[in-house]
C-alpha cells in the first residue's frame, strides 16, 4: 500500500489536545518540535544518531542519547552519550558510557539515570535460561545495568539483572537471540524515586525500589509482545505500549496501547482500532504519553505515525513524519521510524515564551 500523504493527515480541532509535539527519526541527527498543523517551529541538529530517548526539561532544555561507534557489538538501541542542549543548540551537559543504549533521563537533582550493557561472566551465561539456541555473540552475553550518575559523572546507584533468584525466574522469549539478556528498553523515574523498567525479551515491567535496591513489583504478560514505554500515571497506573510481537496467541499479531491497575494488574484501558486492528502495527519501538485533557498520543513507530486518540479510542489527530533517512538495520531502503513522541502544552515550562 502506498503512504499518499505526510504531515497532518487528520485534525479534529475540537477533541485535539493543543501543543507541540517532539520527536525525531531513528538514525536522524535532528529532533523536530511541530505545530497542531504538522508546521516545524523548532528543531536541534545534535552531534550523533539520535536513535531513541529525546525530551525537553522544564528550563527547555533537550536532553538526547546519541549514538557514538564506541562499546560493545550489539547494536539495537546503541547509545553511549548523552546530551543536554539548550534552546540554541549549545551542548550544557554530557555523560559518556559507550555501553549505554535506549533510554537515560536527567533528574531533578542534577543526576542521571540510564540503562547499559552489563557483560555476564561465565558462571552467569550457564544460568540463562531461553532464546534461539547458539545466539550467544562469540559466546558472550550482555544483561542490562540501570546506572544513576552525578553530574559529575560519577555512579551513585546501580541495579543489575544478575542475581540468582532473576536469572531463575526470567528467561528469554524463545524467538529472541541469546546475546541479550533482558534487552531494556525504558528506565521511568517514579513520582516516589523509585524506576519503572521495560524488559522487552522477557514480556516483563518491573519497579526496583530506589532504596533498598529490590524489586517490589512485577508484571509478566505475553501479550506484552516486546513492549515498550512504560510510565507511571497520575492515579498511578502504569500506561505502556504492548507491540504484540511474536506472542504466539492464535491468529495475527497487532498492537495495543495498554493502562494497567498497579494493584490488581488489571488492564482497564486499551487501544486498537475498532475496525480492523491489524491496521495498529509496531513490532518495534513506539511509545504512548497520557495527555492533560485525558487523550493519549501514540507513535506508531514503524510506520512513522504519531497520532492522538480519546477515551473512547477515537483519533482526533494524526501526523505521518515526512522525513526519510537511511538506517543501520534497512540494507536497501530508507525508514520514517519514530521512537518516541511527546506532546507539550504552549503554556508549559518546556515551551512557555520560546515559541
Amino acid at each position: 500500500m502506498l503512504v499518499l500523504k505526510h504531515g497532518v493527515t487528520f485534525h479534529d480541532k475540537e477533541r485535539a489536545t493543543p501543543g507541540f509535539t517532539l520527536y525525531s527519526r531513528n538514525g536522524s541527527k535532528q529532533v523536530w518540535l511541530i505545530d497542531m498543523d504538522g508546521e516545524v517551529v523548532h528543531e536541534w541538529k545534535t552531534g550523533g544518531g539520535s536513535t531513541h530517548c529525546n525530551y525537553l526539561r522544564p528550563n527547555g532544555n533537550l536532553f538526547i542519547c546519541e549514538r557514538i561507534p564506541e562499546g560493545p557489538a550489539v547494536k539495537s538501541g546503541k547509545g553511549g552519550r548523552m546530551r543536554e542542549y539548550d534552546w540554541d543548540g549549545n551542548v550544557v551537559w554530557e555523560h559518556i558510557d559507550d555501553h549505554q543504549h535506549h533510554d537515560g533521563r536527567r533528574l531533578e537533582n542534577g543526576n542521571a539515570v540510564y540503562i547499559a550493557w552489563h557483560e555476564f561472566n561465565a558462571d552467569e551465561i550457564k544460568q540463562v535460561k531461553g532464546g534461539q539456541p547458539n545466539t550467544e555473540k562469540d559466546g558472550r552475553i550482555w544483561g542490562d545495568v540501570i546506572r544513576e550518575v552525578n553530574s559529575n559523572g560519577e555512579t551513585v546507584w546501580e541495579y543489575i539483572n544478575n542475581s540468582p533468584e532473576f536469572l531463575d525466574k526470567y528467561e528469554i522469549k524463545p524467538l529472541s537471540p541469546r546475546y541479550e539478556y533482558g534487552h531494556a528498553n525504558t528506565i521511568s523515574p517514579m513520582a516516589n524515586g523509585d524506576y519503572l523498567v521495560s524488559y522487552r525479551v522477557f514480556n516483563l515491567l518491573v519497579i526496583i525500589d530506589r532504596q533498598s535496591g529490590k524489586l517490589k513489583w512485577e508484571y509478566q504478560n505475553q501479550e506484552l509482545g516486546g513492549q515498550h514505554d512504560c510510565q507511571e500515571l497520575e492515579n498511578g497506573n502504569i500506561l505502556v505500549f504492548a507491540n504484540g510481537h511474536n506472542v504466539f496467541r492464535e491468529g495475527p499479531e497487532f498492537s495495543q496501547v495498554w493502562e494497567i491497575d498497579r494493584k490488581s494488574k488489571e488492564i482497564v484501558w486499551r487501544y486498537h482500532p475498532k475496525q480492523n486492528p491489524l491496521t495498529f502495527w509496531s513490532p518495534h519501538i513506539s511509545g504512548c504519553q497520557r495527555l492533560s485533557s485525558g487523550n493519549t498520543l501514540i507513535a506508531e513507530g514503524g510506520k512513522g505515525c504519531i497520532f492522538e486518540v480519546t477515551p473512547e479510542c477515537e483519533v482526533v489527530w494524526e501526523y505521518i513524519n515526512p522525513f526519510y533517512g537511511p538506517h543501520g538495520e534497512i540494507k536497501d531502503g530508507e525508514i520514517n521510524w519514530v521512537f518516541r513522541a511527546k506532546r507539550y502544552a504552549s503554556n508549559s515550562p518546556e515551551i512557555a515564551g520560546r515559541v
